[in-house]
């Protein structure tokens, strides 16, 4: 049985149809990433499995339980958590606040502190900045603290949307590379991501959306050599 598994999902704003029976599944484990173009579902899709947007029909079924309805709060605090697209820190709290704020739905309080301490090893400077206001950090910085906060909830599912969006090429590689080690130290993740060929290179498997339908699954590397998703997507020709 999938950790997550999404079977026939519709969403619509207002009369608009966003996503056209989504079915996906991520194993334990794994990181798995959905790629496309700009408006092709892939928010849609983690807004809908986070519950922020209400789904008109199908399934989202994390271990054995039908989340479907779930309020998004609640489905935090079953396991998926989202670093949003934008970061969405709260920018005038400090990085100590955001962090606090991302384990706010948490009755293990005696383990919140091993957590902020993986937090600030995988994120160091996050440790040095913990007084400072989350607005005053440079976009690299808020994209750990987003990241940071997401683990702070101790996710069975980190839905991580568009980590490498307005960044420069060298901090575009040390956040997959943090990608990386979070997935090696047992983060099973959902990417959302622009850079295709940045989120093939980590992933073990991906889907490929287009607009509000996955037209190709495989795994990453097969995805890889598929002429479609090289000219399409990678920028291959």
């Amino acid at each position: 049985m999938a950790l997550l598994e999404v079977e026939n999902l519709h969403t619509y704003y207002g009369k608009i149809h966003a996503l056209k029976g989504i079915s996906l599944t991520v194993e334990q484990g794994e990181i798995v990433t959905l790629i496309g173009g700009n408006g092709a579902g892939k928010t849609s899709t983690l807004n809908t499995i986070s519950g922020i947007v209400p789904s008109a029909e199908g399934r989202v079924i994390l271990g054995d339980e039908d989340i479907t309805y779930l309020k998004p709060h609640l489905i935090v605090e079953r396991g998926i958590v989202q670093a949003p697209e934008g970061r969405k820190i709260f920018q005038r709290l400090t990085v100590m606040e955001n962090l606090d704020m991302g384990a706010y739905s948490r009755r293990d309080a005696h383990e919140i502190a091993g957590d902020l301490e993986f937090v600030f090893h995988t994120f160091p400077r996050l440790k040095e900045r913990q007084n400072q206001l989350g607005g005053t950090l440079s976009g690299g910085e808020q994209q750990m603290l987003a990241i940071g906060r997401a683990l702070m909830a101790r996710p069975r599912v980190l839905l991580l949307d568009e980590p490498s969006m307005g960044l420069a090429p060298l901090l575009v590689r040390d956040i997959f590379r943090v990608i990386e080690y979070l997935n090696q130290h047992e983060t099973t993740i959902l990417l959302v991501e622009q850079n295709a060929l940045m989120a093939l290179a980590v992933a073990h498997r991906g889907y490929v959306l287009q607009t509000g339908r996955i037209i190709l699954s495989d795994t990453a590397a097969a995805l890889r050599q598929n002429e479609m998703v090289r000219a399409a997507y990678l920028g291959e020709h």
